[in-house]
């Protein structure tokens, strides 16, 4: 018997293992792909802001700027942390929470910034594509937090304590287990 024969047997993979979670407790296939979507019209309008050669009124231009960058970073940043592992290691936060809030302040953010540089532009062509581009991010964070509340609601019960994503409750506060893990050992 070869040595592959007797582990095939018995072991089997671990899909706890893997590192990329989606979809998960806190992040589900659509949403996923409605975040890249954020983080990808991000990028495409601060990119478009940076081609921008002169500027009429730059303090429109500056505020676009910083808003599509950081929408662009942080919205990266919790699109890792929530479709990885990472999110298990950083203890006592409230992912779901954390989510809604970012992305609700992000459309609120974006919405400002698009609105006030497509007011005070030059009207070249760059400017006027940021601006579509900047919009087009807020839609899809607006995409992402109707979803969001579809298939979570909101992350904080009536009682106050929060809830993880698809009505699970946070640690601890599940019922307690009816039976042991471990049995004694009989002599």
């Amino acid at each position: 018997m070869a040595l592959n024969e007797v582990y095939s047997q018995t072991t089997a993979p671990n899909p706890e293992s893997s590192w990329f979670t989606v979809p998960s407790h806190t992040l589900g296939s659509v949403r996923f792909v409605v975040k890249v979507c954020e983080v990808l019209l991000s990028l495409v309008a601060f990119v478009l802001e940076e081609l921008v050669q002169a500027c009429s009124r730059c303090s429109a231009l500056y505020l676009f700027e910083f808003v599509s960058c950081t929408t662009f970073i942080f919205t990266l940043a919790l699109l890792v942390i929530l479709a990885t592992t990472l999110q298990t290691r950083v203890g006592g936060v409230c992912w779901p929470r954390v989510d809604l809030c970012y992305t609700a302040l992000a459309i609120l953010l974006l919405f400002i910034a698009s609105t006030v540089y497509s007011v005070q532009n030059g009207n070249s062509t760059i400017e006027k594509t940021a601006v579509a581009f900047g919009f087009l991010a807020t839609v899809a964070f607006i995409v992402d937090v109707g979803l969001f509340l579809k298939f979570n609601g909101l992350p904080w019960k009536t009682d106050g304590t929060p809830k993880l994503g698809h009505g699970d409750p946070v640690e601890g506060g599940g019922p307690p287990e009816k039976e042991k893990l471990t049995t004694p050992l009989q002599a």
